[in-house]
């Protein structure tokens, strides 16, 4: 294969990234169409836009200010993500299963201050929780599913940057030793 045809193969599938495939259709509309100035702060939460990406970090002198797609996402009250456990799971393991997406939240943020959770609410369906991301959805409901041996089902949205997690209990108890 010529260095042409790889090019043109590479443009035809997608950009790679960590050695897989990504399509470039589908983008967070919340990401700045383009690069922001640096160093640049964020007004609400702090993080900082440094060599291309939202990071934490103390802010530097003479940063500019703009609002980071998470605390953008928060303030408009719309999530990337949406994690819900069917009311009967969460009924009976709702702490549990809170402090779990913090925890999830929390081992995330120091390296993706862009993933977070919005909100965590209880509603007929069961527990719902709202996240900035698309990533942090599925970390959440790998970690319930483990826990709990919960039935999980993940629905990416084709066209979107969107995804939805749907956990719902099977034998509904914590795994040995826990």
């Amino acid at each position: 294969m010529t260095s042409a045809t790889s090019t043109t193969s590479r443009r035809q599938s997608g950009r790679r990234i960590a050695g897989r495939a990504q399509r470039d259709h589908v983008i967070d509309p919340y990401q700045a169409q383009q690069k922001l100035q640096e160093p640049t702060a964020c007004r609400q939460c702090g993080a900082v836009y440094h060599r291309g990406r939202w990071q934490w970090g103390p802010k530097p002198e003479g940063a500019h200010e703009a609002l980071c797609p998470a605390c953008r996402r928060i303030n408009e009250h719309l999530p990337a993500g949406i994690v819900t456990v069917r009311a009967s799971l969460a009924a009976q393991h709702k702490d549990e299963i809170i402090a779990l997406a913090r925890h999830t939240e929390a081992a995330e943020k120091p390296e993706h201050p862009m993933n977070r959770v919005i909100a965590i609410e209880q509603t007929e369906e069961g527990l719902v929780i709202t996240t900035t991301d698309i990533h942090l959805p599925r970390r959440i409901g790998e970690a319930v599913k483990d826990a709990y041996r919960a039935k999980l089902e993940v629905q990416f949205e084709a066209e979107a940057y969107f995804v939805r997690v749907y956990l719902d209990p099977r034998i509904c108890m914590p795994k040995a030793g826990q």
